[in-house]
């Protein structure tokens, strides 16, 4: 589903991404982990193309962009990798002035053309599905922080991706919401969706995700089954990564 080689990306003289390579098969859950700074969220927004990479190839279902050339400029090729994937963001970026059923309805309604009422009946499922059908015509000044990052899932489905990009999704919110928008993506995992999280949520990357990436300096340092990345670290770097985790947790 995701097949990634050789993606490299420079903001001025600083390298972000180094030469990743990474493969993911659909349905599979896969946790980004790594120092702040280290390219976590510059890779998932090169995978959609919010930001251009400068070289390295990408490959999202059967769509494949070589990065640095010609081709990389056509509109039409990178919309189709877009179409691939829903992204999550830190912040929720609602539209203020709709309710969350129009929040949810907005990119059916005028990028697919889908009839109002389709559309609708759509916004109304997926509202159900992360659990506020009940909330459908409150505005996001009306919602906390949890219920808020849930109707942003919901409007991420609405497009009915085949990948969910889940740019550490809880980081806004305070310990006592985020429960709510994990359990959302644990469902999401559940029913086989594929995830590609960056999160430093260590305890539920362990509980939903099949293989971690641990990222430092733009490079991939370590990768492999959640459990044994993270229970039994082999690499100095990740070792020393995971025990400061460990501390500030605590802290």
């Amino acid at each position: 589903m995701i097949e990634i080689v050789g993606l490299r990306k420079r903001f001025g003289s600083v390298t972000v991404l180094d030469g990743i390579d990474h493969r993911q098969e659909a349905g599979e859950v896969v946790a980004l982990i790594g120092p702040s700074g280290c390219g976590k969220s510059t890779l998932l927004r090169c995978l959609n193309w919010l930001e251009t990479p400068d070289s390295g190839s990408l490959r999202l279902g059967d769509v494949r962009i070589q990065a640095g050339t010609p081709q990389a400029n056509d509109r039409a090729l990178r919309q189709r990798l877009r179409r691939r994937t829903g992204m999550i963001f830190q912040q929720f970026n609602l539209f203020p002035h709709r309710t969350a059923l129009e929040n949810v309805m907005e990119a059916p309604l005028h990028v697919d053309r889908v009839p109002d009422a389709e559309a609708r009946e759509q916004a109304m499922n997926l509202l159900s599905k992360v659990g506020l059908a009940d909330r459908a015509h409150h505005r996001p000044s009306q919602l906390s922080g949890g219920q808020q990052q849930r109707v942003a899932i919901a409007r991420a489905l609405a497009m009915k991706p085949q990948i969910l990009l889940c740019d550490e999704p809880t980081s806004a919110l305070d310990p006592e919401l985020r429960s709510e928008v994990l359990s959302v993506l644990a469902s999401l995992a559940t029913e086989g969706m594929t995830l590609l999280l960056v999160t430093h949520e260590l305890d539920f990357a362990r509980d939903i995700a099949h293989r971690v990436v641990f990222i430092d300096g733009g490079r991939v340092v370590a990768t492999g089954p959640t459990r044994a990345v993270l229970d039994q670290p082999e690499h100095p770097r990740l070792r020393e990564f995971l025990g400061l985790g460990r501390r500030t947790a605590i802290g």
